[in-house]
């Protein structure tokens, strides 16, 4: 049992939901660093220093949004499996064998891992909101508690209920404001306290790719789809559509990222994510030429993990 649960957890959608804190993380760990200057004044002299980083509190904030995150993906999985299961809607899908579905895990068992994982998660959270905010910034405090709320929300709501945004075709909207703009976004406020207007740029470029993915999902479900009733964004626009709105997505997540890094440019290390683009430009022509949508399955790893190299190589090559 305890191995279904883990099929349905779906650990290889866990490095694509993190790309976000990563990216988020990196550049916030690092901005007093790489942006505040302290003038001093020491025996009549004026002097700048830069402020410090605390390893240690970082990698408790870093460690508990990690958590936090991991425990809202599970539960969208979850959730995800549980209302498609319920619904009919995973008899026939392509990919990967759904729990519920296929019978491996009952709709209460998945109801009661649900609940749990929502319990677990909420907990992680107001942790990482206590060490942060702590007893003197109660309306952050708040905020981000709600926030929390709502992600909890929108994980289930993707799939559950009559209402379900992921059959009106809204589920990329959600994940770009969820995977992309919350998650760097929040993320660097976590650290900084503050913001800046270009600290969204990386957050649309996560958000583009993450969109991305569950546009690939889309487009190699849209039969199943379009039969069960999931009124996917794509199963609206139609196929070809779909893989215009695909090749703007990557294109626009690589523009993003190059406009903040001319924005703040220092070092040609910042370049580096670059090389996470290669492995996506190979997919996007096997995008173009694909005429079977059950081939782009294995589609998905590629996109993901090359969210999650980007992540990566985008945080070092600015803090290096």
């Amino acid at each position: 049992m305890f191995k279904n649960f883990i099929k349905a957890a779906r650990l290889r959608t866990l490095p694509l939901s993190v790309s976000g804190i990563i990216v988020g993380s990196f550049l916030g760990v690092w901005y007093p660093i790489n942006n505040t200057l302290n003038k001093v004044n020491i025996e009549g002299e004026t002097v700048f220093t830069v402020n410090h980083i605390d390893i240690g509190y970082s990698l408790i904030i870093f460690s508990l949004a990690i958590l936090t995150t991991i425990g809202f993906q599970v539960l969208s999985n979850f959730a995800n499996d549980y209302g498609d299961g319920i619904k009919g809607t995973d008899k026939e899908r392509e990919g990967e064998v759904r729990m519920v579905a296929s019978g491996a895990i009952t709709p209460q068992q998945m109801k009661k891992a649900m609940i749990f994982t929502t319990v677990f998660t909420l907990i992680v959270a107001i942790a990482l909101i206590y060490v942060v905010f702590g007893k003197d910034n109660f309306g952050f405090s708040l905020l981000f508690f709600g926030l929390g709320i709502a992600s909890i929300v929108a994980a289930i709501k993707y799939t559950v209920g009559n209402s379900a945004y992921g059959y009106s075709g809204l589920g990329d909207l959600f994940v770009f404001l969820f995977f992309g703009i919350l998650a760097v976004v929040g993320t660097y406020f976590l650290f900084t306290k503050q913001l800046n207007f270009t600290i969204f740029l990386p957050a649309f470029t996560i958000g583009a790719l993450s969109t991305a993915v569950l546009n690939l999902n889309n487009m190699r479900d849209r039969v199943n789809d379009a039969k069960v009733g999931k009124n996917t964004l794509v199963v609206k626009i139609g196929s070809e559509f779909a893989k215009y709105y695909h090749y703007y997505l990557i294109a626009s997540s690589f523009l993003f990222a190059l406009l903040y890094v001319v924005i703040h440019f220092r070092s040609p290390f910042q370049f580096l994510f670059i090389i996470a683009y290669v492995p996506l430009i190979k997919h996007l022509f096997f995008v173009e030429k694909n005429k079977d949508e059950r081939l782009l399955d294995g589609e998905l790893k590629k996109v993901a993990l090359s969210t999650f190299l980007f992540a990566l190589l985008f945080g070092l090559g600015n803090v290096l």
